[in-house]
């Protein structure tokens, strides 16, 4: 298949595309390479997709509609995997217009361009930020979500009502991930395991919210990769059973699904800290802070929907995880941990 995947400089993206290849796919890659956090992290990724025969590059903002619209028009793709967007939910506090361009125009543009170029299944990134307020766990596709805590999680349940809308009225079928905590080599520095493993190393204090009691559904970047292949490859039909007196959340009279992609294991964040002092051999200093704003106390993931209809089953536990991640930590950026 002729696969787009935006975001393909970012850390899901980048890791897809490389599995998409692996497979005999074609990828284009699409990704604006901004500066919200290190560009030559990006730039390293994307260095490791180019000598791919079978990968290009393409950078472009998604708010550029027209550059969208003839990038589709020329590649004729069969299947779309759209990851790219600003990222962050305290981000998203201090730039809120940048959620608005990115994630709210950038999604229509890609929903444009799947509408009027056949299309066979767009597969977007959503986000366990959209359960909010939620408080039974696990979280479950099947509950409803109208209560997002910071306007990143609005915009991503913005992305599930525009992909619902395209699927009732051009018939395109759309699958929305819902990512729970993606941890692994080549993170994003803006990410808890990032930040912690450079800060201990360094023997710089770390702050931790809600005094490291809340709870986080790590889960591991091959785990997540292998969950989106299987849903690009699962392509949303409707569900005959749909019954609009008790409508269901997760599904529709539309080609239309949603899924959580998560560990379903939740690891409390002082153990989670725990693992890396252990990896990195030396204890953190720890900076206990209350809970922040737009933040939930606990993540937990029911990938029931996603097991029945796909056959996902995660794999990783945290402590194999974090480990493989400090390995690269070090690797890439020539660290030797017995001097550190």
């Amino acid at each position: 298949m002729k696969v787009l995947v935006t975001g393909a400089a970012g850390f899901i993206g980048s890791t897809l595309s490389h599995r998409l290849l692996a497979r005999g796919d074609s990828v284009i890659g699409l990704d604006n390479l901004n500066d919200y956090y290190d560009v030559s992290l990006k730039e390293a990724r994307l260095a490791r997709l180019e000598p791919h025969e079978n990968f290009s590059f393409v950078r472009m903002a998604l708010e550029d509609n027209e550059g969208v619209e003839e990038l589709f028009v020329k590649e004729k793709f069969d299947r779309v995997v759209h990851l790219a967007a600003q990222a962050g939910v305290r981000y998203s506090i201090e730039n809120p217009r940048a959620y608005i361009d990115s994630n709210i125009v950038g999604t229509l543009n890609i929903l444009e361009g799947c509408r009027h170029n056949t299309v066979d299944h767009l597969v977007y990134a959503s986000s366990s930020s959209v359960y909010g307020a939620n408080t039974s766990m696990p979280f479950s596709v099947h509950d409803n979500v109208d209560h997002p805590l910071s306007l990143y999680a609005a915009s991503k349940k913005s992305n599930e009502l525009m992909a619902h809308t395209y699927s009732n009225l051009y018939g395109i079928p759309t699958t929305g991930l819902r990512f729970f905590t993606v941890y692994g080599p080549w993170g994003r520095p803006d990410m808890a395991l990032f930040y912690f493993t450079k800060s201990i190393i360094r023997g710089e204090p770390i702050d931790v919210f809600n005094y490291g009691n809340h709870r986080r559904d790590f889960t591991y970047i091959d785990d997540i990769v292998e969950g989106v292949v299987r849903t690009l490859d699962h392509v949303a039909t409707p569900n005959e059973c749909w019954n609009s007196d008790h409508p269901d959340p997760g599904s529709s009279k539309s080609p239309y699904r949603i899924y959580n992609i998560g560990n379903s294991q939740p690891v409390e964040l002082n153990h989670y800290i725990e693992v890396i002092e252990q990896c990195v051999g030396k204890q953190a200093i720890k900076n206990l802070l209350p809970l922040q704003p737009g933040d939930v106390p606990d993540t937990y993931a029911d990938v029931t929907a996603l097991t029945d209809d796909t056959g996902y089953k995660p794999n990783t536990p945290v402590e194999e995880g974090v480990a493989r991640f400090v390995e690269w930590f070090v690797d890439y950026y020539n660290i030797d941990l017995s001097k550190a």
